[in-house]
């Protein structure tokens, strides 16, 4: 029965990792570059699953581990996956790093993943086969296979970010949801979005785009806009993007 009760907890787990407080963040430089920052922040769903647990399934050691770990994403791929990948996939995995943070009996998990674009280009590229590279399994090898990682699933946590198309230069920054791509990623997640409705979870979903100068227009009228116009802002929740998916669409000239 316990260990049953620990299998449980664990899929329930795993069947969280669409839950959770998402941020992104693009600090565009002066000389084109742009870093980018996927955060995941799952301590809500593991919060509410704590109180449910009972204090012999919380004393496991599979509870008991604590990690704060920053790795190389391409130097934590196996081999496998490194000889499967483009020369593009290779250089983008170089450059971005995958950082988890877990205390599971503090109701603590979090995961981000950090990029730097070198220009325009470098970025679209990114934005566009990140969520590729997630779905193609990359990112659950990387915490899977890692022994600094393992016991983590992350491949869904950026799976989401395919129902993007993008047009990025080094004057505007687009982003529009293609709405059957989306309509096809709720079908795959309904029965996770309606757990965490029924244990009132909620699911923000924060976009923060810093410019070094003033941006000229944005079109999005959720979107706040700092008093230099140098930072903009989009926060929504996962209820309000699947009545009116556009809502997370931005279309910003600077």
């Amino acid at each position: 029965m316990k260990k049953f009760n620990i299998l449980f907890i664990l899929l329930i787990m795993f069947c969280f990792t669409s839950c959770v407080d998402i941020e992104e963040h693009y600090d565009f430089k002066l000389d084109g570059s742009c870093n980018v920052v996927y955060g995941f922040d799952m301590s809500k769903a593991v919060s509410v699953l704590m109180n449910i647990m009972t204090d012999s399934v919380k004393e496991t050691a599979q509870f008991g581990m604590v990690k704060d770990t920053t790795l190389n994403f391409y130097s934590a791929l196996p081999d496998s996956t490194q000889l499967k990948m483009t020369a593009e996939e290779i250089n983008m995995a170089k450059g971005s790093n995958l950082a988890i943070k877990m205390d599971l009996k503090k109701s603590i998990m979090k995961v981000s993943i950090n990029h730097l674009a070198k220009n325009a280009a470098d970025l679209q590229y990114y934005l566009q086969h990140i969520s590729k590279i997630s779905m193609g399994n990359q990112l659950k090898n990387v915490t899977k296979n890692n022994k600094q990682t393992a016991g983590f699933d992350a491949q869904q946590l950026v799976a989401g970010q395919d129902y993007y198309s993008y047009d990025v230069t080094p004057h505007k920054f687009y982003r529009v949801i293609d709405k059957a791509k989306f309509n096809a990623f709720l079908k795959k997640t309904a029965s996770t979005f309606a757990m965490a409705k029924a244990m009132l979870i909620d699911m923000p979903y924060k976009v923060v785009l810093n410019f070094a100068k003033p941006i000229k227009k944005v079109n999005n009228p959720k979107a706040i806009v700092s008093a230099d116009r140098k930072r903009v802002t989009l926060i929504a929740d996962m209820d309000e993007v699947i009545k009116d998916p556009s809502v997370m669409n931005l279309k910003i000239d600077f």
